[in-house]
């Protein structure tokens, strides 16, 4: 279980995509990574996950007292939301509403609830730049339960979106992945976009102590965050967790939940 934010001292959410299992597809390592993390976006079946994989991993995050989100992504099994798809406002919420829907209804089979709402893929990153989708993903979010905090990249879009939906936010950066110059994450088709467990530890460190990560041409960016992502589909994602908490620990910083309130 992740530390209790009740200890005191400089703190960060740090939280893991997972829930991406399908069939006898296994993806990720969930049953070592969600006791370490204190958040897990839980993939809703539609870019990846089922019902069983769904409710196996609600319930696992309950029992180890892990705040629990949505990770809704476009519908597209076959490209694990890695895909840029086209779809109109009105399909997207619609999408949006059953995904996050199913993920509420587990987490009452669980006696718990969903905390927060996690876009996937390339639904996440296509939020962070166009403000007609990230409008529609926050107004979804709204008016399913304006209670639910959005994720979204840091000093984005989508921040701006939520917040003049209403909705409270969680400015997210990223342990495991490259930036680029301007912001935005290196395309992981390109070299060097996923980093190794002491390069993800450091990153994750400078955002946090610093505020500020080092892009891939050397530049340095400011990023304010309230939350750290490490991808569950990582081969190397638990060994990742550990060396960030270690060295967050290391320098004073307790990983623990946001409260719903921040």
């Amino acid at each position: 279980m992740a530390p209790d934010a009740a200890s005191g001292g400089r703190q960060i959410d740090l939280n893991a995509d997972v829930g991406e299992s399908f069939g006898p597809w296994s993806m990720g390592a969930d049953e070592r990574l969600i006791p370490l993390v204190s958040s897990v976006n839980i993939a809703c079946g539609a870019h990846a996950g089922d019902p069983g994989t769904l409710l196996q991993t609600v319930a696992l995050a309950a029992a180890h007292g892990v705040a629990i989100g949505a990770h809704p992504g476009y519908p597209d099994l076959a490209g694990f939301g890695r895909r840029d798809l086209e779809m109109t406002p009105t399909d997207l919420r619609a999408s949006l509403i059953s995904q996050i829907g199913a993920i509420q209804a587990a987490a009452r089979v669980a006696g718990t609830k969903v905390r927060h709402v996690k876009p996937h893929g390339a639904l996440y990153n296509r939020a962070a730049r166009d403000p007609g989708v990230a409008t529609t993903i926050a107004e979804a979010v709204r008016d399913l339960d304006p209670t639910l905090v959005l994720v979204g990249l840091a000093g984005s879009v989508s921040i701006t979106a939520a917040r003049a939906a209403g909705l409270a936010v969680s400015e997210e950066a990223f342990a495991d992945r490259r930036y680029e110059a301007d912001g935005s994450l290196r395309s992981r088709q390109l070299p060097g976009a996923l980093l190794d467990p002491a390069d993800a530890a450091a990153q994750a460190l400078a955002i946090v102590r610093d505020g500020w990560v080092t892009a891939g041409d050397g530049s340095r960016l400011a990023v304010r965050a309230d939350t750290i992502c490490i991808h569950g589909d990582s081969p190397d994602a638990v060994s990742i967790a550990r060396a960030v908490i270690a060295a967050l620990g290391d320098a004073g910083i307790l990983v623990a939940a946001r409260s719903v309130d921040a």
